[in-house]
C-alpha cells in the first residue's frame, strides 16, 4: 500500500475514533465537510512532499553536454562535428503541441536539443523562435524569474517556487520530465561522448534525478488526473538505478527502447 493512502486511511480511523465510533448517519453537508477536511490534509502532506523534492533536484548538475552548450567541457572533434545528429526534435514540432502540458514539455525538450546542436554548432535560430513562440502560447508569468527561458529544462528550486506561487506545480513536473527523457535519449545516442565526462558521482546523480522525478509524478497522480499518462509514460524509467558510469551506460542501453517510448509519448 502507498504511504499516502495508508495516511489518508489512517487519518479517516482517526476521526472516526474522535466522534466515539458512532455509526449514526451523518447528515450530507458534515460528511462533505469531512472529507473535505480530509483532502486538504491529503494534499498539504503532497505539496510538503513534492517541496522536499524540489530542493533535492534543484541541487543537482545535468550532464555536460547541455548544461554547459558549446562553450563547455565536451568538446566536438571537426571530424565529429561534420556528422550531424538526425535524432534532435525538429523546432517544428511546436506547431503540434495543442494542449498546455504538451506546450510546457516541448519547451522543455526543446531546450535539450537547443544546446546539443550548438554542440554540432548547427543554427539554433529556429530552435530560439520556436521557444519564443511557446512562451508566449503559455505565458506563464513564473517564467519571468529566469534571466534565459531557454533555461527552463533546469527546472531550477527558483522556477519551482515561481511556479508553485502561480499554481502551476503540475506543469513544472511534466517539464521535469520532458527535460530527462531528452537528456537520456540524447545521452544514449553517443555515450563515450556525451557521458565520458562523467564520475561515478555525476553518474549517480542522474539516475536520482530520475527517481526524484518519478516519486513527484507518482504523488500528483493522487489528485491531479491529468499527470496520469505523463507518470504512466516514464515509469518504466525505474530499472535505471546506476550508480557508476559503467552501469549507466550499460543500463541505458538496455533501456533504449523504453526511453524512446517515454519520450514518443510525452511529445506526440
Amino acid at each position: 500500500m502507498k504511504k499516502l493512502s495508508f495516511f489518508a486511511i489512517a487519518f479517516a480511523t482517526v476521526l472516526f475514533a474522535a466522534c466515539g465510533g458512532n455509526k449514526t448517519t451523518q447528515p450530507a453537508e458534515e460528511t462533505d465537510t469531512l472529507k473535505s477536511f480530509e483532502q486538504q490534509q491529503i494534499e498539504s502532506a503532497i505539496k510538503m512532499h513534492l517541496d522536499s523534492i524540489s530542493s533535492e533536484i534543484g541541487k543537482l548538475k545535468h550532464p555536460d553536454f547541455v548544461q554547459s552548450g558549446a562553450d563547455g567541457t565536451i568538446k566536438l572533434s571537426k571530424e565529429e562535428k561534420q556528422v550531424k545528429p538526425d535524432y534532435l526534435l525538429s523546432p517544428a514540432v511546436a506547431d503540434n503541441a495543442s494542449t498546455l502540458s504538451e506546450k510546457y514539455r516541448t519547451l522543455s525538450a526543446l531546450g535539450i536539443d537547443k544546446r546539443v546542436a550548438a554542440l554540432y554548432e548547427l543554427p539554433t535560430e529556429d530552435y530560439e523562435k520556436a521557444c519564443t513562440k511557446l512562451l508566449a502560447e503559455i505565458n506563464d508569468p513564473s517564467f519571468k524569474q529566469l534571466d534565459d527561458a531557454t533555461t527552463l529544462f533546469e527546472t531550477t528550486s527558483k522556477l519551482y517556487e515561481a511556479m508553485e506561487t502561480n499554481g502551476r506545480i503540475n506543469y513544472f513536473w511534466q517539464m521535469a520530465a520532458s527535460s530527462l527523457v531528452e537528456e537520456l535519449y540524447v545521452a544514449n545516442q553517443n555515450t563515450d561522448k556525451f557521458l565520458g565526462s562523467l564520475n561515478d558521482e555525476a553518474a549517480a546523480n542522474i539516475t536520482f534525478r530520475i527517481v526524484l522525478v518519478l516519486d513527484a509524478l507518482d504523488r500528483l497522480t493522487q489528485y491531479d488526473p491529468d499527470i496520469q499518462p505523463v507518470a504512466a509514460a516514464v515509469a518504466p524509467l525505474s530499472v535505471l538505478n546506476a550508480t557508476t558510469v559503467d552501469e549507466l551506460k550499460a543500463q541505458l542501453a538496455d533501456a533504449k527502447d523504453k526511453i524512446s517510448a517515454a519520450r514518443e509519448a510525452l511529445l506526440k
